[in-house]
């Protein structure tokens, strides 16, 4: 698929769970392979809610190195050519200690199948809350997704917060299979437009599988800016990039 040239004012945003990789799982060889295709015609970018860290293990060490742009904890955390640009976001320690008070209280009256550690992770730009906790297997990770599924554990959870903290500038997003994140208003995964618009792209294209009003991929979907794509699965991301650049 080579000897066309590249469409440098084109840009393919990709989240990374659900739509790039199996939830919190390594990418396989084929979309690996794929996405370098992709580079021969396109710009690339990757565009996660996950600190660098996770987003490693799932696409790979040198990520920053095989596509255009890695944002990750929604752009917070930016590498443009491998090159790092990053932003930090200061909620100020009384609120953010209420908040993670008010959390661990709630936390400690649900009553799980499995409960495991790590159930409150600061990253740079956001909180991330699990009621299961981070440190769980992936068998557990499933067993609490299919349980959330059912009774809207995080939903529940959620509403909660937003009725306790309305007013305080923060934003709730459900991505993933185990937890939320929480970060400032306008910290959502359209941070990373932000980045990019210097680069004056006539086409912005976002895949994602949490496009749901809720879904961590919600806002950036239906940014104005931005080409939205729902995918359920790698697989229909593969193929919705060959059809259209491609075919």
């Amino acid at each position: 698929m080579s000897g066309f040239p590249v469409d440098t004012d084109t840009l393919c945003l990709f989240d990374v769970d659900g739509t790039l990789t199996a939830a919190r799982q390594a990418v396989t060889p084929e979309m690996s392979h794929f996405l370098q295709e992709l580079r021969t015609r396109v710009r690339v970018g990757v565009v996660g809610g996950s600190d660098l860290v996770k987003i490693k293990e799932q696409l790979g060490s040198n990520v920053t190195e095989q596509v255009d742009y890695v944002f990750a904890e929604n752009g917070l955390m930016a590498f443009k050519n491998g090159r790092l640009h990053s932003v930090q976001a200061h909620m100020g320690e009384e609120l953010l200690q209420d908040f993670i008070n008010f959390c661990l209280n709630y936390l400690s009256k649900i009553k799980l199948p499995k409960k495991r550690g790590t159930f409150i992770e600061f990253r740079n730009g956001m909180l991330n809350v699990s009621p299961i906790g981070r440190s769980c297997s992936m068998e557990e990770r499933k067993e609490f997704f299919l349980l959330d599924q059912k009774e809207k554990i995080r939903e529940k959870f959620v509403e909660v917060l937003k009725e306790e903290f309305k007013g305080k500038g923060l934003t709730f997003s459900i991505g993933g299979q185990i937890s939320f994140d929480v970060f400032p208003d306008g910290w959502d995964k359209r941070f990373c437009l932000n980045i990019v618009q210097e680069e004056n792209y006539s086409t912005i294209h976002f895949f994602g599988d949490k496009t749901k009003p809720g879904g961590n991929d919600y806002e950036i979907y239906c940014d104005p800016r931005t080409i939205g794509h729902e995918v359920s699965s790698p697989e229909e991301t593969q193929q919705i990039c060959k059809e259209l650049f491609f075919s």
